[in-house]
């Protein structure tokens, strides 16, 4: 079995957290990452959702935190097992509004899900992290690379990412932690079909990356031999 292809770290099994495990990119992902013998922790915004995703993908765990509030975060320190391999962020929530017409609470709630939960959690499994020499990946965007109209709160959230992805590599170089931000273009999930309903545009999921297409590409990052790292990584549809 190649490095690449082998799902144990000194003879245990591998442990990812991830978030935004439930739909899209991130289920995909969860999806492969069982299938292969990996252990994975999922982040569930209630009890019943929790008991939900449990149900669907039998074998992960899932914890609650609310990523629309930072503050319960912290509180899943102590759910977190011992090492962790990677944290896949990959929630995110999208509204396309103007500027003019952005309103601070919906701006507040992009904030905090797209960004400020993403570093408090990471903030949390640092410990975990280090002492597994582990992977973040920050699941970014096109928008964490340009913005457009009417994308100016979901671009704020990325720009910022972006930046949270770059402190945090070159803080924890010392410490063996791999940081990988992945920005994927359109693709095929409910949120994208949620993004085409409000543009008043056909959603063609044919037209996109499929989502495991995405998953895939994070799996490479993670599955990276550790004399190397992925600092930054773009997947886009090839239309």
């Amino acid at each position: 079995m190649s490095p690449a292809q082998d799902t144990t770290s000194q003879g245990r099994r591998r442990t990812h957290l991830v978030t935004g495990g439930g739909s899209g990119i991130g289920s995909a992902l969860v999806r492969s990452l069982l299938a292969r013998g990996d252990e994975v922790l999922l982040v569930a915004r209630s009890g019943d959702r929790a008991g939900e995703l449990e149900r669907e993908f039998a074998g992960a765990r899932a914890v609650v935190a609310d990523l629309g509030q930072p503050s319960t975060v912290a509180g899943l320190e102590d759910d977190l097992p011992d090492r962790l391999d990677s944290v896949v962020h990959s929630a995110g929530v999208v509204e396309l509004t103007s500027v003019a017409d952005l309103d601070h609470v919906e701006l507040s709630r992009t904030l905090a899900v797209n960004l400020v939960s993403a570093a408090e959690l990471t903030r949390i499994a640092l410990g975990p992290l280090r002492r597994a020499q582990g992977t973040v990946v920050f699941v970014n965007s096109g928008s964490g690379l340009r913005a457009k109209a009417t994308w100016g709160a979901y671009a704020a959230s990325k720009f910022g990412l972006r930046g949270l992805a770059e402190a945090l590599r070159d803080e924890e170089t010392d410490s063996g932690v791999r940081v990988t931000s992945v920005y994927p273009g359109r693709t095929a999930t409910p949120m994208q079909q949620k993004v085409h309903e409000q543009e008043g545009k056909h959603y063609d999921p044919a037209e996109w990356s499929d989502a495991q297409t995405v998953a895939d590409a994070i799996l490479t990052v993670l599955d990276l031999p550790s004399d190397s790292t992925v600092t930054d990584l773009q997947v886009r549809p090839r239309g």
